[in-house]
């Protein structure tokens, strides 16, 4: 209490200021100095004026007990600070109690905002540049081609599709066996189909078409069916039924398909009319009959089917291994029934055909099934300019077999599929790779080939 008493408040704050941490540390030895011989001043008239007699120390000279808050502070300093806290005692003597350990107390610095406050820089919003109709400058201009609305073909009757495209009409019927869970497709006839188109002016029969119909249910169209030529007429009857096996709540997501196609004894079949279907708008298990009008189609010509070929080459023997696996959907070239396929297998060195295999004759039928295999004595020097010809052929038993189609592999290839099945059998070696083609036509093979030579 004496020293509040005695001090004046000029230099209240001075030992305010040396008090506390973090102030006190900032200021310099001569400013602490000084602050130290006014301190001692101070407290010397102090003494004279108070009533209260002062204790003597071990040295004679009267000395003020500092309170247990001083002690605390001066000790706390004189432990953070390099400088010893003898030097600065601001006028008093430490205490045997000073050189004591004193415990080290955690002193925070002085916080001017609340707790629990995010102290988180706001930046300011960059000012967005506004739109000014007088500014002169266009980012984006306006294409009214964007705006147009587009009106959508009207919906027309069979009536006015029978009027307007003039193909003709088909009869057919559907039931489902819950059952047996199949569904029968039932081509009953065609009515005024239009004459044939005609690509070779020296046919003969140019006065009716040889039709015949191919059903699937889309989107399968690997397990396609296909009634028997009509020849010479564009009333055909075929009172054919097709039955597939599928169940009735995958029957409901198909869509029945059914392509009416004119036979050309050259192989050069033609799209007369097509008609689709969806089946979740019938009542199948009910069943019933229907006249539809045949809408055009943009496939012209139907395709050639497809081949089954697995390849292995054996680098250590020498020798490459062709397996003629089966085809599907081959095209017909007999009008009186099924054709008589079979498989030409050819090894071509250099454009020079080295040696020719085939298989055996499958009779009546357009998916044959053959798992025939064949190997040849290719050396691993050679293996870059060989190619392998894969033909489909229709025996004959009165003339001249019928060409179906091809598959080229290796130096001349005739697609991309084909270039696939050889890389893929090139860097699986010893290792049979077997890969579905699409059969094509001699001209198409050429054309393919003709590309690849002018790209190289």
């Amino acid at each position: 209490m004496l020293l509040w008493r005695s001090c004046p408040t000029q230099h209240l704050k001075q030992i305010c200021c040396c008090l506390c941490p973090e102030r006190c540390f900032k200021k310099s030895s001569e400013s602490l100095e000084s602050l130290a011989d006014n301190f001692e001043a101070e407290r010397e008239l102090g003494s004279d004026s108070s009533d209260e007699p002062t204790p003597l120390n071990d040295s004679g000279s009267f000395s003020r007990k500092p309170s247990t808050s001083s002690r605390r502070s001066s000790c706390s300093d004189s432990r953070r600070s390099s400088t010893p806290c003898s030097d600065y005692s601001y006028g008093y003597r430490r205490s045997s109690s000073c050189t004591s350990t004193v415990p080290v107390i955690d002193m925070k610095p002085i916080e001017f905002w609340p707790p629990n406050t995010n102290q988180e820089t706001v930046q300011p919003k960059n000012l967005t540049r506004r739109y000014t109709p007088d500014s002169g400058q266009q980012d984006h201009k306006l294409q009214p081609k964007l705006y147009d609305v587009t009106e959508q073909d009207p919906v027309l009757t069979d009536e006015e599709k029978l009027a307007l495209y003039k193909l003709g009409k088909i009869h057919y019927a559907l039931k489902y066996n819950v059952d047996d869970q199949t569904l029968t497709v039932r081509i009953i006839k065609a009515i005024d189909l239009p004459p044939p188109v005609f690509y070779d002016e020296t046919r003969q029969d140019m006065a009716h078409s040889n039709p015949y119909v191919k059903i699937c249910l889309l989107p399968d169209q690997k397990e396609s069916r296909q009634t028997t030529v009509k020849r010479k007429t564009q009333q055909p009857e075929f009172e054919e039924q097709f039955v597939f096996h599928v169940p009735f709540q995958e029957a409901e997501r198909r869509m029945l398909y059914l392509s009416v196609q004119d036979f050309d004894k050259f192989s050069r079949h033609c799209v007369i009319g097509q008609h689709t279907e969806t089946l979740s708008g019938l009542n199948l298990i009910k069943g019933g009959h229907y006249w539809k009008p045949l809408l055009p189609t943009t496939q012209s010509f139907p395709g050639r089917g497809e081949l089954l070929l697995s390849l292995n080459y054996l680098p250590s023997a020498g020798r490459l291994n062709c397996d003629v696996i089966k085809a599907r959907q081959l095209l017909q070239t007999d009008i009186h029934g099924g054709s008589d396929p079979y498989v030409r297998i050819q090894l071509v060195v250099d454009e020079k055909v080295m040696k020719t295999k085939k298989t055996t004759t499958k009779k009546n039928t357009l998916d044959p099934v053959f798992n025939e295999s064949f190997s040849f004595n290719v050396a691993p020097s050679s293996l870059k300019s060989v190619s392998v010809i894969a033909s489909v052929w229709d025996y004959n038993s009165k003339g001249k077999d019928n060409f179906v189609g091809q598959v080229i592999m290796g130096k001349h290839l005739s697609g991309p599929s084909e270039v696939t099945h050889w890389t893929r059998m090139l860097e699986s070696q010893r290792s049979p790779v077997a890969q579905w083609h699409t059969i094509k036509t001699r001209e198409e093979c050429d054309k393919v080939y003709a590309s690849l030579k002018h790209n190289s």
